[in-house]
C-alpha cells in the first residue's frame, strides 16, 4: 500500500477520458485510494479527479482563473489540520478553466469571488485544492509559453495576474506557504 496519493495538474479535463484513456485509471486508483483511508492531497486537475471519483460533476467555470490571486478560507479551514498556520486570505496562482461541484459529505475549505469551490476535504484525509501553491518563475513562464493558444482563445474571459513586475517575490511567497502546507498534509495527514 502506499503512504499517500498526491495528484497534480495537467492541460486535460476530467471529462476528456476518450482522449486521455489514463484518466480511467486515474479515476479508479483515486475511488480505490480513497476507500482504503490512503491519504489523498489532488491539486488542480487533481482536485477535479477527487471530486468525479466522488460523484460529483466538474463542469466549465464562467471564467477561467489564470494568473495570481487570493482564495479566502473558510471557518472550518481554520480549524482544519492542512491549513493550519496559514493566512485566511491565501494568495495563490490559478491555472484553470473547469470547476467541480460539491461533492456528498465534502466539506468546503476556501473560495473565490470568480470561483466559489476551491478546496475541500472529504473524510480524514482527502484533500483537494483547486489553486496552485508550487509554482515558481520557471514554471509559470513554460506554462505560457506551451499554453499561449488558450490565454489568447475568445470565449469565456480570464481573471488573474499572469506576470506580475514582481513575480519571483510573489512566488517565493508561495513557495513558503507551500512548505507550510505540504508540512502539515505529510506530518499531520499522512503521519
Amino acid at each position: 500500500l502506499y503512504d499517500a496519493i498526491i495528484v497534480l495538474g495537467g492541460p486535460m479535463n476530467v471529462y476528456e477520458e476518450s482522449q486521455y484513456p489514463h484518466l480511467v485509471d486515474e479515476d479508479h486508483a483515486i475511488k480505490q485510494g480513497v476507500s482504503l483511508g490512503i491519504p489523498y492531497l489532488g491539486i488542480c486537475l487533481g482536485a477535479q479527479l477527487l471530486a468525479k471519483a466522488l460523484g460529483a460533476k466538474v463542469i466549465a467555470n464562467p471564467v477561467k482563473e489564470i494568473g495570481f490571486g487570493y482564495v479566502q478560507l473558510t471557518a472550518e479551514a481554520t480549524g482544519d489540520r492542512l491549513f493550519a498556520g496559514l493566512p485566511q486570505q491565501l494568495p495563490v496562482f490559478q491555472w484553470h478553466g473547469d470547476t467541480f461541484n460539491f461533492p456528498g459529505g465534502a466539506t468546503r475549505l476556501a473560495s473565490s469571488s470568480a470561483c466559489a469551490n476551491q478546496a475541500f476535504g472529504y473524510g480524514r484525509n482527502a484533500y483537494a485544492l483547486q489553486f496552485h501553491l508550487e509554482v515558481t518563475p520557471v514554471i509559470i513562464r513554460k506554462w505560457v509559453s506551451v499554453n499561449e493558444e488558450e490565454i489568447k482563445k475568445p470565449g469565456r474571459p480570464v481573471v488573474g495576474e499572469l506576470a506580475p513586475p514582481d513575480l519571483p517575490q510573489k512566488c517565493e511567497e508561495l513557495r513558503r506557504l507551500a512548505e507550510v502546507m505540504f508540512s502539515n498534509f505529510i506530518k499531520e495527514v499522512v503521519r
